[in-house]
């Protein structure tokens, strides 16, 4: 006589003990789908300054393009707001690039200008007259709104456009896009190129442009790429955005500050590329009322507790 209960036993056993590898083996498909470095980008996104000033986050592989981490990913989706100087990178690169300005004419600013309504004095110290890289390093308004008096404002729109500004990411199911108004004025089209008119962006578009522009330049190493290469490690080394380099992590990136519109609150932006040497990843930082220097801030916490400060 075959004992029965004892074949089902065997059975069951086979069976737990397939069951138990097949959960094994998705145990380490996650683990593979979620390496440590993500678990760790997770965790540096989640600084005590980034809920403290309800920042949003957004860390973008430059390689891939992939999403590593985000803190209030839905909201970095779906929030428009007047992105400030976060523009002028893009703007000359494109203006430098098509040969519209060259980077050695020099401009004299008195730190003081205002177009239409707007006051947008520059806060820069006092210098002598900057050429492209000088002016990117310490975001010179003046310098901005002399070169955006060269550019048509189909060839500013072309600028955004050509780095995917203007154009949903594709990195979320659910996004806004950019809101650009095509200027009609000269002061409109520097309004614009400023970032404080006409043109509002996620921060996920930001963090996008900016890693193709990052992918453009390795691709290209031309004068426009080694001039705002070097604008931007300036930039966040001693210029404008330099609080981003507290965090141990050299880092090549701008700040922007923007009102929603006047009289309201100034938000701040931070859009960086870590190492600055080489980089792998986009920090992008929006913070809802402050300044660039506090969305800086955010991003130098956040890389202070990367995986790049580990290595």
């Amino acid at each position: 006589m075959v004992d029965t209960g004892c074949v089902r036993k065997q059975f069951c056993g086979i069976v737990l003990t397939v069951l138990g590898i097949a959960v094994l083996g998705m145990d380490a498909a996650r683990a593979q789908a979620r390496p440590p470095a993500l678990a760790a980008w997770q965790k540096a996104v989640s600084a005590p300054d980034v809920e403290r000033l309800q920042a949003r986050v957004v860390i973008l592989d430059v390689a891939s393009g992939k999403l590593l981490a985000a803190t209030r990913l839905s909201e970095a989706a779906r929030t428009l707001a007047t992105p400030g100087s976060t523009l002028k990178p893009l703007i000359l690169f494109y203006a430098i690039e098509s040969g519209r300005w060259s980077p050695a004419r020099r401009v004299a600013c008195s730190r003081t200008l205002h177009l239409g309504a707007h006051p947008m004095n520059c806060s820069h110290p006092p210098s002598d007259p900057m050429n492209a890289q000088e002016a990117l390093t310490w975001s010179c308004n003046t310098y901005f709104a002399t070169l955006a008096g060269q550019l048509q404002p189909a060839e500013l729109e072309q600028a955004l456009a050509s780095r995917g500004l203007l154009a949903a990411t594709g990195l979320v199911a659910i996004e806004n896009v950019a809101q650009f108004r095509l200027p009609h004025t000269p002061d409109e089209t520097r309004l614009a190129a400023l970032g404080v008119e006409g043109v509002r962006v996620t921060l996920l578009e930001l963090a996008s442009a900016y890693r193709r522009l990052e992918l453009e330049m390795e691709r290209t190493p031309s004068e426009a790429a080694r001039v705002v290469e070097a604008g931007l490690r300036d930039s966040a080394s001693f210029g404008m955005a330099g609080a981003a380099a507290l965090g141990g992590v050299p880092v090549a990136g701008k700040t922007g500050t923007a009102e929603a519109a006047q009289g309201t609150p100034t938000h701040g932006w931070f859009v960086g590329l870590a190492p600055a040497s080489r980089p792998r990843v986009v920090v992008a930082v929006y913070v809802p009322v402050g300044h660039g220097a506090d969305a800086a801030a955010v991003a130098a916490a956040v890389l202070a507790s990367s995986p790049l400060r580990s290595r």
